[in-house]
């Protein structure tokens, strides 16, 4: 298609539903809507739209040219984002995406970055897949595991999290001081409801926790861990996290219980201000939480 200007016309025709509402967001006037919705349905030789006395309600051809159309206004908008992360101020939109269950260290870095640069505006996702910088779909990525090794892709230590068994003090006077991992029979558990969790301390209680005796599971970090709290049952928790808390620690943390972080930036935008400035910033606000042997 030659002329991108009507198809973004219909577009908006398809999203807004009147030619009037099209011409305010474009900025055009109405005859102009009109005629370069005419001129492509004259160029498609199909009909995009059934009109009628409330606006403009757009066929299956219609309905299939707005779905090309949204995907291609999500790339120019994505597009636009990468642009404006490389200039030099430390404004405009930041895109942060982590594995689940950082937001209690994340949020409070966020939270000063945003108070110390209020010209960003920042978007902080948490999902399970892996958000594509190749692709603008965000600037700084926190990953967990072995390190990330998508080409193209700026790789940095982040943080290596402790974890630790946990159990509060009502739970230990009703059941006892268990020892790890040769006496646990009749002790509760809390776990992760993922059997395909590659996290280490996930694999560990597999292989040493019979199932009977795991009796909480969830797939959100914050509910394992309010259930460890409130005394369900032991369970894994990180280090840093329980010294203000009414916990008492069932077993040392272990090597082979790390959970490794890692910073993970596109080369496109790695040195960019907006980027650099908000590394150095979130390095500088969780240096507390390094483990002693980093």
């Amino acid at each position: 298609m030659d002329n991108w200007d009507e198809i973004r016309t219909a577009f908006q025709v398809a999203r807004l539903g009147t030619v009037s509402g099209a011409a305010d967001v474009l900025g055009v006037h109405h005859a102009t809507v009109i005629r370069h919705i005419d001129a492509l349905e004259q160029r498609l030789g199909v009909k995009l739209f059934q009109r009628h006395a409330r606006g403009y309600t757009p066929t299956e051809a219609g309905q299939d040219l707005l779905r090309v159309a949204q995907a291609t206004d999500d790339q120019f908008s994505q597009l636009a984002g990468r642009i404006k992360g490389r200039g030099s101020e430390v404004s405009g939109e930041l895109v942060v995406t982590t594995i689940g269950g950082l937001s209690e260290i994340m949020v409070p870095v966020l939270a000063k970055f945003q108070k110390d640069y209020p010209e960003v505006i920042l978007r902080y996702l948490t999902s399970a897949r892996l958000f594509r910088l190749e692709y603008g779909e965000a600037h700084v990525a926190i990953r967990a595991g072995s390190p990330p090794s998508q080409p193209d892709n700026v790789v940095q230590p982040f943080l290596t999290l402790q974890y630790a068994i946990y159990g509060s003090k009502d739970y230990i006077d009703q059941y006892g001081m268990p020892s790890i991992p040769d006496q646990m029979e009749g002790h509760r558990f809390v776990g992760h409801d993922d059997a395909t969790s590659r996290a280490p301390f996930a694999r560990w209680m597999r292989d040493h926790i019979p199932q009977h005796q795991i009796v909480f599971r969830s797939g959100d970090d914050v509910a394992t861990r309010h259930a460890v709290i409130d005394g369900v049952g032991l369970g894994f928790m990180r280090t840093f996290e329980c010294n203000s808390r009414d916990l008492v620690q069932v077993h040392a943390p272990l090597p082979d219980w790390d959970s490794r972080l890692w910073l993970v930036t596109h080369m496109d935008l790695h040195r960019t201000n907006k980027v650099q400035t908000f590394l150095r910033y979130l390095k500088e606000h969780t240096a507390h939480l390094r483990a002693p042997t980093e």
